[in-house]
């Protein structure tokens, strides 16, 4: 099959991105925890976290709890489950695009413009430090968690950067594998014939979506410009707010598509509201910039893609194969309290 072999070459490809960073203070780990054993499936790339935070059972289980404690916010009504729900994808359905919490153990750059670049880690302590402004003194004041520290790391002492380690651990462990396109890649399922059809436009130059949204992970971890706008201020600036070039005016990080059913909506705005729309901009909505990726012009010079009615449908029916309702579910990955 085409796409099969398509995407084992791709597969390889994907080796590439991957990165270890060591910390100049590492966080201490102690030898008697419980190593995490990752289920990943044969063709996922093996899992390259900091190497001072190894994960185990009981650092996951720490990190869980911190990602559902309100008490890590300022006013003690919030936490990262508020904007992270597990039955969305670990996403969230407001009017704001929401990079969901999915595979990023991969990762060596966060935020929708890539300000974040390092470990998984590194994006913790934004998080922690800058984004959510956490406020470690409720925790300090219950005795569970200080026992849980003490537990993971060998005191109790609680500080920002052992929050975030604990919160990388519990993400990373967030490995979503088991969606029908898994099953069918491991010939355990089959795709219906309009899955198949959208299967191989999609790893095609007719969609041509796999250059950008690369197997098995389906993001390349880049950033592009795929013509969503012509005015480049505020959020739209992408990139360009952290570099000034030019070139990367509009440049948003490439988003998983897996579990993109129920991610939505959908672009760093959320201005699309449904997969047809998001379909339908790639079809007939990109607009020409001196910064718009070359990847979506390749079609003749064309920034369209002139999909029928048909054609969508059946892009869309592949898409859809990439829920995986087993990680949605995951009694492992929900609240713990």
């Amino acid at each position: 099959m085409k796409g099969i072999v398509i995407t084992s070459i791709l597969m390889l490809l994907t080796l590439s991105f991957f990165s270890c960073k060591e910390k100049d203070q590492p966080v201490e780990q102690l030898s008697n925890l419980t190593p995490y054993a990752v289920p990943l499936p044969r063709d996922f790339p093996r899992v390259n976290l900091a190497s001072d935070n190894p994960l185990t059972v009981e650092g996951v289980a720490l990190g869980r709890m911190l990602y559902y404690e309100k008490a890590l916010h300022p006013q003690g009504n919030m936490s990262c489950s508020n904007c992270h729900l597990q039955d969305q994808g670990f996403s969230i359905s407001d009017n704001q695009g929401v990079l969901p919490h999915i595979n990023l153990a991969w990762q060596t750059s966060f935020l929708w413009n890539g300000r974040i670049e390092g470990t998984l880690e590194d994006a913790m302590l934004f998080e922690v430090d800058e984004f959510f402004k956490t406020d470690l003194a409720g925790i300090k004041a219950m005795p569970k968690y200080r026992e849980k520290y003490k537990q993971v790391f060998g005191n109790e002492q609680i500080t920002s950067k052992q929050t975030a380690y604990a919160l990388a651990q519990f993400i990373a462990s967030l490995i979503s594998s088991q969606s029908k396109y898994d099953k069918v890649v491991q010939k355990k399922d089959v795709f219906s014939p309009s899955e198949q059809r959208g299967y191989e436009m999609f790893f095609s130059e007719k969609a041509d979506c796999f250059h950008c949204h690369v197997p098995p992970l389906f993001t390349d971890y880049r950033l592009h410009n795929i013509g969503i706008d012509l005015v480049f201020e505020g959020r739209n600036q992408g990139r360009y707010a952290v570099t000034n070039n030019e070139i990367d005016l509009g440049r948003m990080k490439t988003p998983t598509l897996r579990n993109i059913q129920v991610t939505g909506p959908y672009m760093h705005d959320g201005r699309f509201k449904t997969l047809d729309e998001v379909i339908e901009h790639y079809n007939s909505g990109i607009k020409r910039s001196a910064s718009l990726d070359p990847l979506l012009t390749k079609n003749n010079n064309q920034a369209r893609l002139n999909l029928s009615e048909q054609d969508k449908a059946d892009l869309k029916a592949f898409l859809l194969t990439l829920t995986d309702t087993t990680f949605l579910n995951n009694s492992q990955h929900s609240n713990p309290f």
